[in-house]
């Protein structure tokens, strides 16, 4: 019986997949040559693979083409990547080169459009959607957006009392939006969520507050997004068909409401074995919109979504070394990396996120479960199981190169909540960065966005140096 790594893999799924396969023993990722780059740039590494991004936007775009054609579909679609989920001046510039629009969630975005502009990246007809719970210093930067000129700037509003601060701060006629909060799951410690506005108040205060103010504002969106994402369940579908029966009501007094954010949520491949049939929920879901305004006879709206995850996630990868094995038992094998994954990966160790891990090498020795350590003194600081089994399976060590390890898909939201460039646990430094990327020329090629950072530069942080 064969034992190796790779057939354990070929045994357990389809393989080689889409972005993934080996060749000569090593791991291909979207066909870079990953063994070149870490013995180019040496491990731990952060590597960001740019075309990946416009090669989902494309996709998200295609199939709801498909789908507005298939139902024949009035309304119009727009692609927004919300910012947050990676605000990288390389990623938000190359997803614009997609013809996307940009959703905020901050009073910095609203900084980061204006360099945009500056930099002639975007225009002042590009639609910035502002999400949030926002403070007089967003609010007055929204204002500002609006009066210099951006013209499809949506402030959504969470709460009854945000829009005062337009109505006091904005000159020109602008559009709004507003959010409805959504019911949250049945395993939340708590009903409705904290953002956006109840469904039930929406009506009242639309009447009390928007309606007859045409000429200085009017609602043109609705807005829902659902933390747990878009999945084909009974708590999806019935939270999406509340907001487009509010629709269909607010539309009759409302002639100027014309779209209907869904917000984002479309999951990402963290293991081989993932499924998920895009096509299907966005047919589904533009099914039930027209379906639900034929009913009502009112206008089908124009859909927006904020795609972060989906947009950048698949883009990036974290490769590390094992630099040790430890058998602390008859049962449990450590593998230690070179670096942790609560300062690299903090989603692992926060809540639970598994992401797609293979080895770069070794493909053809025998395998064994581990466990994978970082190097901080945290006990919470390792990797044990992946998406489709509690276990982790990894090639066994022998003399020769390093084992190296790669966890992919990592693009979304790590650095941020990690705070890439400041103070680590255990003073771990955070990896080199390199991107890859098409050149004027079309020729694919790699560069050093960042060093791996340097005990100086912490010391310099926390005031031990000028």
């Amino acid at each position: 019986m064969n034992n190796t790594y790779h057939d354990l893999v070929q045994q357990t799924f389809n393989f080689p997949q889409e972005g993934f396969e080996v060749k000569d023993g090593y791991l291909q990722f979207n066909g870079l040559d990953i063994k070149a780059l870490i013995d180019k740039y040496g491990t731990p590494l952060k590597l960001s693979y740019l075309p990946k991004i416009g090669m989902q936007i494309k996709k998200a775009k295609q199939m709801f083409a498909a789908a507005l054609k298939k139902h024949k579909y009035d309304g119009k679609y727009f692609y927004c990547y919300c910012t947050k989920s990676s605000h990288f001046s390389f990623v938000v510039e190359e997803a614009l080169k997609s013809d996307i629009h940009l959703e905020t969630s901050y009073a910095y975005d609203i900084e980061i459009i204006k360099k945009l502009y500056e930099k002639k990246k975007i225009t002042k007809d590009i639609h910035i959607i502002c999400n949030g719970y926002k403070d007089k210093g967003y609010t007055r930067r929204i204002a500002n957006l609006l009066n210099s000129g951006f013209q499809n700037v949506i402030p959504v509003l969470d709460n009854k009392d945000e829009l005062k601060e337009y109505a006091k701060g904005v000159r020109v006629p602008f559009k709004l939006g507003i959010r409805v909060a959504a019911e949250e799951e049945p395993t939340f410690p708590f009903y409705t969520s904290r953002l956006g506005i109840r469904a039930k108040d929406i009506l009242e205060f639309y009447v009390d507050r928007i309606e007859g103010y045409e000429s200085k504002f009017q609602l043109k969106m609705l807005h829902i997004f659902l933390n747990k994402g878009i999945k084909d369940d009974i708590y999806y579908w019935s939270e999406l068909n509340k907001i487009i029966n509010l629709y269909c009501q607010l539309k009759k007094i409302c002639p100027e409401l014309d779209s209907i954010n869904i917000g984002g949520g479309f999951p990402i491949k963290h293991s081989l074995g993932f499924e998920y049939d895009y096509q299907f929920m966005i047919d589904e879901i533009v099914r039930n919109i027209k379906s639900a305004c034929k009913k009502a006879k009112v206008p089908m709206p124009n859909i927006y979504t904020e795609f972060g995850s989906f947009t950048v996630g698949e883009s990036m990868a974290h490769i590390y070394s094992v630099t040790g094995e430890k058998v602390q038992n008859d049962r449990e094998t450590w593998y230690m990396i070179d670096s942790s994954f609560i300062t690299t990966l903090p989603d692992t160790w926060g809540i639970g996120e598994k992401f797609l891990m293979l080895p770069i090498n070794k493909w053809d020795a025998d395998y064994q479960r581990v466990v994978l350590g970082g190097i901080t003194c945290d006990s919470h600081d390792y990797y044990d199981s992946e998406e489709h089994i509690n276990e982790v399976f990894l090639p066994k060590i022998n003399n020769g190169e390093p084992l190296y390890v790669g966890f992919f898909h990592t693009g979304a939201y790590q650095d941020q909540i990690s705070g890439y460039g400041g103070i680590k646990h255990c003073l771990i430094p955070s990896p080199k960065h390199v991107i890859v990327e098409y050149d004027k020329n079309g020729k694919l090629v790699d560069w050093l966005y960042a060093k791996q950072q340097t005990a100086q530069s912490m010391l310099k942080i926390l005031g031990y140096m000028k």
